[in-house]
């Protein structure tokens, strides 16, 4: 699979990206390990060889099922992205919010990202992870409590000392990213992003298209919702976030199905499912470098690869756009 130039850095990654939250189990109603190895493995086999994580997917669990998959490839051709600053063992920070490990136990979740405690998070993830570098380390969310400048001055002591490859940001406004830019360049802003959840274009997309920053898009199926599977009698496993967003409740159930009901025929006109069309759409969106996309087993993984697999033209394009605008969610 052809890479992708990651903003102005000399990481390249694959236009689509295998996103690691949901074998790490937590939000998700669990995972089971054996098939996440083999999930992994059989992206990488069809060429997508870039894997994003975080340590607060599964308190490390996550990290531990990527590095024990990619051990038995060539380093240099994988690329692995994770992330700092959202912590579960410790009280300093922006308290973010309660939660539960996946065996139940009780924790606390802060937002946090001094300059000490995001080089001692790189040494942990580069044990879990099993290598001596990163490809992209992003902050996962702004800690309001850390001056950004301090954050970046770490993360660029990380780069020069070869434990990380290039710099990047999740979740950041235009004015968080101008103040990390400043102190070390940016490779790219890691945002969601979906037929659904479109706010970026405003702001974002301009500004990184801008000052060559790309774009990972994550969620780009709105968590499962776009492929048209979840229906109204959805049943949802104990433990699984996704039945108390907005999103899955109606109306906005309703009026996502009744869009996707408009725009199968196209998927169909070209031998693909909805996922894979919502897919191709996605990175055809002006400024997005790469989509994230989840799996939990090799079935899922096959599935998603075929969204690379044919091309939309521009008209088709346009005509799923103006459908979409007139998609209402409250």
């Amino acid at each position: 699979m052809k890479k992708v130039k990651l903003g102005k850095s000399d990481v390249e990654i694959t236009p689509m990206v295998f996103g690691a939250w949901a074998i790490g189990g937590w939000m998700w109603g669990g995972s089971d390990d054996k098939e996440a190895v083999t999930a992994i493995k059989t992206s990488i086999d069809h060429g997508i060889t870039s894997i994003d994580t975080a340590p607060i997917y599964g308190f490390g669990h996550s990290e531990k099922i990527v590095g024990e998959a990619v051990k038995s490839y060539s380093r240099d051709k994988i690329q692995l992205l994770t992330k700092f600053g959202m912590r579960w063992d410790t009280k300093e920070g922006d308290f973010y919010f309660e939660s539960k490990k996946n065996d139940g136990t009780p924790v606390k979740i802060h937002k946090f990202a001094g300059k000490q405690s995001i080089i001692n998070e790189c040494e942990e993830s580069l044990k879990r992870l099993g290598t001596d570098y990163i490809d992209l380390y992003q902050i996962h969310w702004p800690d309001k409590t850390t001056p950004i400048e301090e954050s970046f001055e770490a993360v660029d002591q990380l780069k020069k000392e070869g434990k990380i490859r290039s710099a990047g940001v999740s979740n950041y406004s235009v004015d968080q990213m101008k103040i990390a830019h400043g102190v070390t360049p940016l490779a790219s802003n890691q945002v969601p992003y979906s037929m659904v959840l479109r706010d970026i274009e405003k702001e974002v997309v301009p500004f990184c298209i801008d000052n060559g920053i790309g774009i990972l898009a994550y969620s780009p199926l709105q968590r499962g919702l776009l492929t048209g599977k979840i229906t109204s009698d959805y049943k949802f496993n104990e433990g699984d976030h996704r039945k108390s967003t907005k999103f899955f409740q109606e109306p906005n159930l309703s009026r996502t199905n009744a869009f996707l009901d408009e725009i199968k025929p196209i998927a169909e006109k070209h031998d693909a499912t909805l996922a894979q069309l919502v897919i191709n759409w996605t990175l055809q969106q002006p400024g997005i470098t790469s989509v994230l996309v989840g799996a939990r087993n090799k079935e899922q993984v096959a599935q998603n690869a075929q969204a690379l697999s044919f091309d939309l033209d521009t008209e088709i394009v346009d005509e799923i756009t103006e459908k979409l605008n007139k998609l209402q969610i409250v």
